[in-house]
This record gives C-alpha cells, sequence and structure tokens, in this order.
C-alpha cells in the first residue's frame, strides 16, 4: 500500500519449485518452454531474495494460460504455497476503487472534475482539489504511510475521518495539479465519496459492481483481520536476518487504499477484463489508462490508480502494492492481450516485481525465426571482444571506427573477468531508424549486462554496445 513500482524502460528488462500447477479443461494449453521458464526464474528469484513464496499468474492472447505457486506460504508448520490461497494485493487495489468511482460517473452520479468538497467538505482546498486529481496523486494531500513498516500508532484501530483529520487538513504539500507525489490519503478521500455517493460500504459496491461480475470469487478485505489459516503468513525481516511473522495494521488503515486480497488467478482475472474493456465504457477505460499531465503539461506517468508507460515499446498499465507482510506486483499489457500477477509474502521486497518483469519479455516475444543463428553470432563477437578481438567483416564502416583501439582495449579490461556467461538471451527485437534492434541479456555470477545491437538490412552491424543492467 505504502510502495508505489514505476514501469523500467526498454534496457530495464531485468525461482524453490512450484507445488500446484494450475488446471482447467476450458484453459488454453502453456508451451513446456515457457512453462519451464517461469518456473525457472520463479524458483531462482525466491532462493535468491528469501521472501517465502510466490503465487503467478499469467495472461496471454487474452486468456489465462498458467497459474502456479512456488516455496513457503507458511514457514512454521511448513505449508507449500498453492495457487489457490490469496494473498493481500496492497496498494493494487487502488485501480478498484478508481473504477468505483469511475462506475458511478457512468452513472451521472459525480465527475471526475467535481471538487472534492461536493462530497467530503472541510479538507484543505477541498473546493480546489479534484476527484481526478485525488485519484492521480496530484491533488497535494500529504501521505499517511510513506514508510515501510507499521508505527506503532498504526497497530491502533482508526477510522477514515481519523486519517482525513490527521492529514487532510494540513496545508498541501503543493497546489493541486503542479505536482505527483504518491499519497495513500487521496484514496482514503475517493473510498469515502464511493460510499456517500453510492449509499453502500465500499466492498459491497465493489462486490455488486465488480468483483461479482467478473467472477472474483476468492475477495476479501484485510482490514483489520489477518487472513485466515488456509492462507499464506506475511513476513518481514530486519536486514538480512530470518523472516518472522509480521505485524497486522490495525482496522482502518489500509481502507480503499490497500485492503484487498486475492488469489493471483482472480487478479489476472482483472486484468483479462481490463484487455476486454467488458466492465465499463469505453471512455471510462480510457480515463483510467490515459496518462495525467500536470497544469505545465508535464506527465506524470500515471492514469487512475495505475502507471501508465512504455515496457520494451509495448503500451503498460502496472502498478505494484505492499502492505506488512506481503509485496505484489501486476503488468497487463492490453494491446498485446498480455498479462503478469505476482503475489509474494514478504513486505518490503523486490521478488514480485522481478518475477513479473522477468516473465513480461517472455509474453511479448514474437516470431524471429534469425533469433538463434543472430544470438550465436552476438555471443561469438561478445566472446572476441573479452580478448580485445573483433571480426570487422561483421561490421559497417561506422561501427569498425567505433571499435578503436582504446575501445577494444576497454573492452577487453572490462570483459574478461566476468568469464563465461551462466545465460545469454535475447530479451526484446524492435525496428529503428532502418535498422533491425536486438537487445540481450547476459546473466554472470556477479554481474548482469545488457548487449544490444542495431542491424543493416545487409545483415552488417551498425552497433555492438555493452552496459551493466542495473
Amino acid at each position: 500500500m505504502h510502495r508505489s513500482t514505476l514501469l523500467l524502460r526498454l534496457l530495464a528488462l531485468v525461482a524453490l519449485l512450484g507445488f500446484a500447477a494450475f488446471s482447467s479443461t476450458a484453459q488454453p494449453q502453456i508451451s513446456t518452454d515457457l512453462r519451464e521458464k517461469i518456473d525457472k526464474l520463479a524458483a531462482e528469484t525466491l532462493a535468491k531474495t528469501g521472501v517465502p513464496s510466490a503465487s503467478v499468474a499469467v495472461v496471454k492472447n487474452g486468456q489465462m494460460i498458467y497459474v502456479n505457486a512456488y516455496g513457503d506460504a507458511r514457514i512454521e508448520p511448513r505449508t507449500a504455497a498453492t495457487p489457490e490461497m490469496r494473498y493481500s494485493i496492497g496498494s493494487i487495489s487502488k485501480q478498484f476503487t478508481a473504477t468505483a468511482i469511475l462506475l458511478l460517473q457512468e452513472q451521472g452520479k459525480l465527475s471526475l472534475d467535481d471538487p472534492v468538497a461536493r462530497f467530503v467538505p472541510d479538507l484543505t482546498r477541498a473546493d480546489e482539489v479534484t476527484i481526478r486529481e485525488l485519484l492521480s496523486h496530484t491533488s497535494g494531500y500529504q501521505d499517511y504511510w510513506p514508510q515501510d513498516y507499521v508505527m506503532p500508532m498504526m497497530l491502533q484501530p482508526v477510522t477514515p475521518q481519523k486519517i482525513l483529520n490527521g492529514w487532510a487538513r494540513k496545508a498541501l504539500d503543493f497546489d493541486p495539479g503542479t505536482k505527483w507525489e504518491y499519497s495513500n490519503t487521496n484514496y482514503v478521500i475517493a473510498g469515502l465519496i464511493v460510499e456517500k455517493v453510492s449509499g453502500m460500504p465500499l466492498l459491497q459496491f465493489l462486490r455488486e459492481k465488480v468483483f461479482t461480475p467478473l467472477g472474483m470469487k476468492s475477495v476479501a478485505t484485510i482490514d483489520g483481520e489477518k487472513l485466515g489459516e488456509t492462507d499464506p503468513v506475511g513476513y518481514l525481516r530486519y536486514a538480512l536476518g530470518p523472516p518472522h511473522p509480521a505485524p497486522k495494521e490495525g482496522k482502518g488503515w489500509l481502507f480503499a487504499a490497500g485492503e484487498l486480497a486475492m488469489t493471483a488467478q482472480d487478479l489476472a482475472q482483472w486484468d483479462i477484463s481490463l484487455i476486454d474493456q467488458k466492465l465499463m465504457k469505453p471512455s471510462s477505460y480510457h480515463e483510467l489508462e490515459t496518462e495525467v499531465l500536470l497544469r505545465n503539461g508535464l506527465g506524470t506517468q500515471y492514469g487512475l490508480g495505475v502507471s501508465v508507460n512504455l515496457q520494451a515499446g509495448h503500451r503498460a498499465l502496472s502498478h505494484g502494492g505492499g502492505v506488512s507482510g506481503f509485496n505484489a506486483e501486476n503488468i497487463v499489457f492490453p494491446d498485446e492481450h498480455a498479462a503478469v500477477a505476482v503475489l509474494t509474502n514478504q513486505d518490503a521486497a523486490r521478488a514480485a516485481s522481478q518475477i513479473a518483469r522477468g516473465i513480461a519479455p517472455l509474453l511479448l516475444a514474437t516470431e524471429d525465426p534469425a533469433a538463434a543463428q543472430k544470438l550465436g553470432q552476438v555471443r561469438k563477437i561478445f566472446e572476441g571482444l573479452q580478448n580485445g578481438k573483433i571480426d570487422r567483416s561483421l561490421f559497417t564502416d561506422n561501427a569498425n571506427s567505433y571499435f578503436s583501439e582504446q575501445a577494444l582495449k576497454d573492452f577487453a579490461g572490462s570483459l574478461a573477468p566476468l568469464g563465461k556467461p551462466q545465460e545469454f538471451n535475447q530479451v526484446n527485437k524492435t525496428l529503428r531508424g532502418g535498422m533491425t534492434l536486438r537487445v540481450y541479456r547476459a546473466k554472470f555470477a556477479q554481474k548482469n549486462l545488457l548487449v544490444w545491437t542495431f542491424e543493416m538490412p545487409n545483415g552488417k552491424l551498425e552497433q555492438f554496445q555493452v552496459a551493466a543492467q542495473e
């Protein structure tokens, strides 16, 4: 809830065995190769990060193709994670609150451009702040939970009104619409607006208008109570120490901003509804998915409850979520009809993001008959550069001038100590400037590298560059 995840760009593409595979006679089959890659990525990431478990759901071609769980949902007594278990999704909940607002707008009961004061008066400059600014984090209301842990006061129950008394009656952090700053306070206000306008509790409204129509049967609220005995335990770590059960926030602190829990499969079902646009009007999806601009025209890379950006050249809607003991990542590629949802049971950890962003390029891969041959060529060139050598017949005049004596010396000096790569794979291919751009990821014991090439129509390489992958 208190952590938001912004999308990485093109060159930022960066798992314990699966215990229960998804099965349904109505579901399409996943290729063996893709399944093995997902399982390996999830198992390696859990092993590397020490996060106890992950639940993963994958959508391709608009259909759920794979759901699996990895690792331990509970450490003592040791209990294997299964896909039927619910995890807290944290701030991914915000897009559901935003959807509730959009549905009420469709009913003519409010407008995104209405001032907050129309529904929740007596807040700082509520007559100037709009609902759109709440949902896009451009309101200026101060965040009541930016910390990555649970403070003592948050162990006690609270009401939404008390949160607003403490944080939404302060002076704004900035003038409305002039900056982007993530704030959970915005969504507490939005949740109260939903309840006032609809005349029912937020969760009831979402069940009737969203979860039931979409068949999302596992959804629960964790605002006040932990998940059940058949669900995962949420864990935390102090530095690099062992995992400990995480404390539970007091009732009320997660309202409207991070209170939902569900299975990865149900979250992916929601993703499919975003792809198909089957719950709301097209205009509402446009509002949800369109980047909000500041008053000076600067883009925020955020819509209404979702980050909006490009990943590997593809439009992506994404959001991370973290509450005490849990962390999650959800990425949807609407134009490619693909999505990945990853839920984990340790807070302040990046495993969910790493798994999701590792799976994403696997879903976006297109048919590339020359990929294997080009990969072999690039690996051979890389090995040569580790030794300060290059076959200049493979390159254009421009590229050959780039590979000066100094360049070859630096390539060899910096790459040779890495030794032989553990993995070397193509992660992206696109066109630019009449050339083919291919991006590769080279994994070594102590470092990961990105290698990218520009190939001319005649097959010669105009560029071959290497950089560390952060």
